[in-house]
């Protein structure tokens, strides 16, 4: 069995419930494909599953290391490769699953990824740099020596333009070797969509009910331990808003509107990722569900 589900699309359409419900149906488990959901003690901004999904079915890569910890690219592939593959040898359905493209397409895709371990002080210098002359000079650093990498990058995301610079910096090699071979893997998407006004709604009430269940006193939480705020774990949605709202720079509803409005242009991003980069993303809208076509999809793998 080399065959695996994968469930993307944007944040706040239902893929981890859906994902659940699919694995009890089919006898699968569930591999992550978020950015955040492996940073321990951050549990409620990241949206992870709750403890009674992760008792009916074995997640992975979920909760593996500590905000302060690097975690690279070529490690969540080889993770998600052994978590896979530890799957398939018991029997059972792997559902990648998760709203960070570059973790499914790094599955799915067959990339071939420069293992280049993080050197802390030309990171630190880079980021100095960033703090002192602005992303836009890394940018465009970034531009001279890899046009190919900065192309794929938004130049307002600092920790990608600084980890491609220190990728060809450290290794005098393009960032953009991330070749796509093969897959491994004989793969079905499934997208999860809806209406965009539906979504922002889905977003808003998310929100809301992370507010309800505590984000602030998670964010507290972290800070007290000892993380900082400036840590790229603690970059992520709701997290820099409500670490602003601490410092007392802006009031708890302020942190609120901030959230959504950067959720809600966070989904386009993801929309805008996921629909143009890969053509064979089966889209379903969420009131739909997709079992007939990955029955049909399980019986044809098994006649091949």
């Amino acid at each position: 069995m080399n065959r695996i589900i994968a469930i993307v699309g944007p944040t706040a359409t239902g893929k981890s419930a859906l994902a659940v419900e699919l694995a009890l149906a089919l006898g699968g488990e569930i591999v992550s494909a978020d950015s955040r959901q492996v940073y321990r003690y951050m549990d409620i901004g990241t949206a992870k599953p709750t403890v009674d999904d992760r008792a009916k079915i074995p997640h992975y890569l979920v909760d593996i290391i500590n905000p302060d910890e690097d975690f690279t690219l070529a490690t969540y592939q080889e993770l998600a490769f052994n978590a896979i593959d530890d799957i398939q040898g018991r029997d059972k359905l792997p559902f990648l699953v998760g709203g960070s493209g570059l973790y499914v397409r790094t599955v799915t895709g067959g990339l071939s990824i420069p293992r280049v371990a993080p050197d802390p002080e030309l990171r630190h210098n880079l980021e100095d740099r960033a703090e002192h002359e602005g992303c836009e000079t890394l940018y465009r650093e970034l531009t001279n020596v890899d046009p190919i990498a900065a192309e794929k990058i938004d130049p307002r995301n600092v920790r990608r333009v600084i980890r491609a610079l220190e990728v060809c910096l450290t290794s005098g090699v393009p960032f953009s070797q991330l070749q796509q071979s093969s897959p491994k893997l004989s793969t079905l998407t499934i997208g999860l969509t809806t209406a965009r006004e539906d979504l922002y709604r889905r977003i808003d009430a998310r929100v809301d009910e992370m507010i309800k269940c505590g984000l602030v006193k998670e964010v507290k939480g972290l800070v007290d331990r000892g993380y900082s705020p400036e840590l790229p774990a603690m970059s992520g949605l709701g997290y820099k808003q409500i670490v602003d709202h601490l410092k007392g720079e802006i009031t708890i509803d302020e942190a609120i509107q901030r959230i959504k409005f950067e959720t809600h242009r966070f989904a386009r991003s993801q929309y805008a990722w996921f629909r143009p980069k890969d053509e064979n993303i089966h889209w379903f809208d969420i009131k739909n569900e997709p079992f007939e076509l990955i029955r049909n999809f399980i019986t044809q793998s098994s006649l091949r």
